[in-house]
């Protein structure tokens, strides 16, 4: 089964109050369409076209390049959907709340050091908020198209929060400004979902 493109759960002006809706429309027909388009050209008659995307990523050390980079950029995008909305509730809430608090201090110490591991990532990359194998939250940035689920990641984990800092995700109304775009994401994190990522995770 070849992969393909998920719809997204909102319209593409939804998010405006940090993502314009031409950067989003481009974003996912243009830039998450090519990751999959890739990524089927990659796997096409090899020994990798009946394995999930799940499965591709856990094992990023022992594929190849192409696989690795498209298999987790279809990955990243499809997650980094699924946890934006256009009616935030704002801020976290019951155990996931407790924990961001007992973890960082207070939520806002929380979105600093995310929005540094933003910052600081050089290049392309993503931010990440995971619930560690010992159950604790965890703040981390990887490369390119890496995640904290492939074997290859230096902190591994489950993300329940991801950040795409590519130039492509926020250049059209940011420009060079990474840190205004991850400063006016939180805006429209879908914290509902969030929530629930954590419980599965924990």
């Amino acid at each position: 089964m070849a992969f393909t493109l998920p719809d997204l759960p909102y319209d593409y002006n939804a998010l405006d109050a940090a993502i314009d809706a031409q950067t989003m429309e481009i974003h996912h027909t243009k830039h998450h369409q090519t990751y999959i388009t890739k990524l089927n050209d990659a796997i096409k008659d090899s020994p990798n076209a009946d394995k999930s995307l799940d499965e591709l990523i856990a094992n990023a050390g022992s594929i190849s390049t192409a696989v690795r980079n498209n298999g987790g950029g279809h990955w990243n995008h499809s997650f980094f959907w699924e946890v934006m909305t256009g009616d935030s509730m704002g801020a976290p809430s019951g155990a996931l709340a407790d924990d961001i608090k007992n973890t960082f201090g207070s939520l806002e110490e929380m979105k600093a050091q995310f929005n540094n591991a933003g910052a600081t990532r050089f290049g392309s990359g993503w931010a990440w908020l995971t619930v560690s194998p010992e159950g604790k939250l965890e703040i981390s940035s990887t490369p390119n198209q890496d995640n904290p689920l492939m074997d290859v990641a230096e902190v591994k984990g489950t993300p329940i929060l991801g950040l795409d800092v590519w130039e492509h995700a926020y250049y059209l109304r940011y420009q060079n400004r990474r840190p205004d775009y991850m400063q006016a994401w939180w805006d429209v994190v879908n914290w509902n979902k969030v929530e629930a990522l954590y419980n599965q995770a924990k």
